[in-house]
């Protein structure tokens, strides 16, 4: 991590939130001796998007003149590595000349005589590849497409999305983003959202890019469903931890912690509570004052009488007072 490259990437402006959080992230594994060169799945697991999405926003980055992207190959095995991430801040930065595309044609293409002086050939090595913005020709090793782990121009096709040409594509019956974004709207509805924003010191008209769309949504959703919290406790939870920090925190994820303890405290309150039922005492016996009065309801009933349960003492005691009478006595036993 260094702060001089993610305090470069907070300073950039003009750029939508999604593409800026991606800038961040990179920044964010730019090490100051060797570089930047996060594998794709963790970029798009850090920024908690796909990965086709993640290159369309690298593509941007990229056609903003703000990084450059090399694709590189083991030289053993031939295999892609990693994409290496040049970054705007690094010494000698010079941003990508935007080329025609192989296969729409798209960008401007006054900066190179042909397409193979702008991208290079398998002669030439990978270090002169580079990426068309919109499709993501040369970039990261690992198909994602039905195409070779090839990058352009030696194999022209795609490697992140289907080929628009290709006959038997069926139209998806809602993008992926609205499904998305409506399985969230029904997660976490908007009258909780709010009050979690308002619990965080929020402004819902001047949110962060952070709490913007449906992935804080969906993130809320995760704390309630994986971690068992209602929504109420997860308001709370958030009250108390605005109470801790001065400031907002800068997105959901600042929360996990917090929610995690809440998750804790909560399982642990109902682990006392069950052991407090299980071992509950049981009532204690009312002590008997009166045995004259004792004894004489079991000379009187039918229940089973010991002779030598009763004494001279306690028969006197018994007549005295009328509890029973000398035949009940004879009768049960008792001389």
């Amino acid at each position: 991590m260094s702060h001089e490259a993610t305090n470069w990437a907070i300073k950039q402006r003009g750029l939508k939130p999604t593409t800026k959080i991606v800038l961040w992230h990179l920044c964010d594994r730019f090490n100051p001796d060797y570089g930047c060169f996060p594998s794709q799945d963790r970029l798009a697991h850090d920024c908690e998007i796909s990965r086709s999405t993640l290159n369309d926003h690298l593509g941007q980055l990229e056609a903003v003149g703000l990084l450059r992207r090399v694709p590189r190959l083991d030289p053993v095995t031939r295999r892609q590595l990693p994409t290496r991430y040049i970054l705007g801040f690094e010494p000698g930065f010079t941003p990508v000349a935007v080329v025609p595309c192989p296969e729409i044609g798209h960008g401007d293409d006054r900066g190179a005589e042909n397409v193979d002086d702008a991208y290079g050939c398998a002669g030439d090595g990978m270090a002169d590849t580079l990426p068309c913005p919109d499709f993501g020709h040369g970039d990261e090793a690992g198909a994602v497409s039905e195409f070779p782990a090839e990058p352009c121009p030696e194999n022209a096709e795609s490697r992140v999305r289907i080929s628009d040409t290709n006959p038997v594509r069926e139209p998806l019956s809602k993008p992926v983003k609205e499904e998305e974004g409506a399985q969230a709207r029904e997660g976490v509805s908007d009258e909780v959202f709010g009050d979690l924003l308002d619990a965080l010191g929020l402004d819902p008209a001047a949110l962060p890019g952070w709490w913007q769309g449906w992935p804080p949504r969906l993130h809320v959703q995760r704390w309630r469903d994986e971690l068992g919290l209602t929504e109420a406790e997860i308001v709370g939870a958030a009250e108390a931890s605005r109470q801790e920090h001065p400031e907002p925190p800068d997105g959901p994820k600042a929360l996990d912690r917090a929610m995690q303890r809440a998750a804790q405290r909560k399982a642990e309150d109902a682990t006392r509570k069950r052991r407090k039922a299980k071992t509950a005492p049981a009532p204690a016996a009312k002590p008997i004052t009166d045995l004259p009065a004792f004894y004489a309801d079991l000379v009187n009933s039918d229940r089973y009488l010991p002779v030598s349960a009763i004494s001279n003492t306690m028969r006197d005691a018994m007549l005295a007072r009328g509890l029973v009478t000398a035949e009940r006595l004879r009768e049960r036993g008792v001389r």
